[in-house]
């Protein structure tokens, strides 16, 4: 009907902001990411069918693309997250725990220094690195690629573990670090490189920028809500260094055992201004030696 343009889109907008409040405000922290890849998807094929209303090609396959791929990487998450998505859409229910969490974390957080870490780098001869969310955030990538660069000249066997749901989506970190210019072959994927078998020779294990994917609640805690969820075993190296502005929880929003062990120290500061530091004192230290 002539003039009810304005009002059927102004209806549409109110009813389309309605059902994805509704859609997610069951989404627990923990699976937002997985949220927000299906909201992905959801753009994309409602451009799919602006375009079939339009008659416009060119918006149907672009549409049609977003729509799959985010279809597509929302099941990878789920899978390395062992999540499915209708629970995490409140489709159906999920499977209840016996009771609440009595998971006891035990030990006190070992804060260190730049220099200190610096020394445990330019002494180990296997170390591996496990970037997070917030090496993305703080644009760390170029400080860590030259840290490991450095580390891997002086004969130090340096690999990058990223889990599979990393960042914000999958694959995000992977594209970050052949930017700063990381070698292909020292990137693996988290089940290259998650047996126990694995870790023994691993001098120090450094961990920047992640929490919840590093986080040994998912493999201690039956009744956590991360649990059964795939987590790198950082813990298994013979130092772990974790880099974090706080410590503060992740997307999980839970406290991690990791922080508090007795041969993990903490590292508190921005990701990039610590890489920046470490890689300076790294230098120092090599080639002083």
């Amino acid at each position: 009907m002539p003039g009810m343009e304005l009002p059927t889109l102004v209806l549409g907008t109110v009813a389309a902001a309605g059902m994805g409040l509704v859609v997610t405000s069951q989404v627990g922290g923990a699976d937002m990411p997985v949220a927000i890849t299906l909201l992905n998807s959801a753009s994309g094929w409602a451009l799919t069918a602006e375009g079939f209303v339009l008659s416009n090609n060119l918006l149907t396959i672009v549409g049609a693309l977003i729509g799959s791929s985010g279809a597509i990487l929302s099941q990878i998450m789920c899978e390395a997250m062992n999540r499915n998505i209708l629970e995490v859409l409140g489709v159906t229910s999920k499977p209840k725990k016996q009771s609440d969490s009595t998971y006891q974390i035990e030990g006190e957080v070992t804060t260190t220094n730049n220099d200190h870490v610096a020394d445990l780098l330019a002494t180990a001869k296997k170390v591996v690195i496990v970037p997070g969310y917030g090496v993305a955030v703080s644009k760390a990538q170029y400080a860590l690629a030259q840290l490991l660069e450095m580390l891997t000249e002086n004969g130090t066997d340096v690999k990058v573990a990223i889990h599979p749901v990393a960042g914000r989506m999958p694959g995000q970190l992977n594209v970050l670090l052949a930017e700063a210019g990381v070698p292909y072959d020292q990137v693996l994927e988290m089940d290259e490189l998650n047996d126990p078998s694995d870790w023994e020779d691993v001098d120090v294990s450094l961990v920047v920028g992640a929490n919840d994917t590093v986080n040994s609640l998912a493999e201690d805690d039956p009744n956590s809500p991360i649990a059964g969820m795939p987590v790198i075993r950082v813990w298994l190296a013979k130092k772990c260094i974790v880099v974090k502005r706080s410590l503060g929880v992740g997307y999980a929003a839970l406290d991690n055992p990791v922080f508090y062990k007795d041969h993990t120290d903490m590292l508190l500061g921005d990701a990039k201004e610590v890489g920046q530091s470490l890689e300076e004192l790294v230098h120092t230290k090599l080639h002083r030696h």
